[in-house]
């Protein structure tokens, strides 16, 4: 039967050094590591990246960007544009070593399941969250705002709240629509002096050939501020935070923002 070995490792002397899989540990070191989650992230170069993408999806289309579309549902309860993850840019050697449990995020739990749902009828909120975190919330734990799976998520809970788009569109008199299209010079007037001139409108197409607009990328620095110059158009092209099947909406082709349709996602216009 195995049993932890933390119990035993504690017992023993501090100046005794531990020789674990290509580690070594002291006592002192050994509890940091357990207090932080994982205490030596800045000496395995986690922490060059520079830049962080801030996606948020909508849920009107979002249905269309899977391959089954069968498998996307939409909770009754949402109604407005929500989060898809906070991504370091070029974050190298990804962290595995930093598990999350319910319990972390047990104090967010509401405001997640309303800005930060799963649209797959397979996979929980829960797994949504905890596979972020997995992916990039644990690249950016080198971050101290950001050490911990609960900073991590409050710091993309306030971002959402910061960048609320469905306002800053419907004051514009841009609003979802089965019948008007919109243009991308259009929509990017109107975020740009609120999100920074670094943001992608992001579209898939659908079996139509229409253009359906279903995220927005917003490019941050590391403290948070919008429109990080730190990465180039270049190297974001060769170095993809998540593979997405979207692409950026066509500049000369009108896309369609459709709206929300809880009993029908998968076809929200017919």
């Amino acid at each position: 039967m195995h049993r932890s070995l933390l119990p035993l490792l504690v017992s023993l002397s501090p100046a005794i050094l531990f020789l674990l899989p290509g580690i070594i540990v002291t006592q002192e070191g050994l509890w940091e590591d357990y207090k932080y989650g994982h205490g030596d992230l800045d000496n395995h170069n986690f922490c060059t990246w520079k830049c962080l993408m801030f996606t948020l999806q909508w849920p009107g289309t979002f249905c269309q960007s899977l391959n089954n579309v069968s498998l996307c549902r939409i909770p009754p309860t949402v109604n407005n544009w929500t989060i898809h993850g906070l991504w370091p840019l070029h974050a190298k050697n990804r962290c595995d070593c930093w598990p999350m449990f319910p319990s972390d995020v047990q104090e967010l739990k509401a405001e997640l399941t309303e800005l930060w749902p799963s649209f797959v009828r397979f996979k929980s909120n829960f797994h949504f969250w905890r596979d972020e975190w997995r992916k990039h919330g644990a690249s950016a734990a080198c971050v101290e705002g950001m050490n911990s799976p609960l900073r991590y998520f409050q710091v993309c809970v306030k971002l959402r709240a910061r960048f609320d788009i469905h306002s800053l569109l419907e004051d514009a008199g841009i609003t979802p629509s089965c019948e008007r299209p919109y243009k991308v010079e259009e929509v990017q007037s109107v975020l740009a002096p609120h999100v920074g001139d670094k943001l992608e409108i992001q579209c898939i197409t659908d079996e139509q050939d229409r253009e359906l607009w279903f995220q927005l990328k917003i490019r941050l620095n590391r403290n948070l501020t919008v429109g990080c110059d730190l990465c180039t158009d270049a190297e974001d092209a060769d170095s993809r935070p998540v593979p997405s099947p979207g692409h950026p909406c066509p500049d000369r082709v009108p896309f369609y923002y459709f709206p929300i349709n809880h009993e029908r996602p998968q076809r929200p216009c017919g």
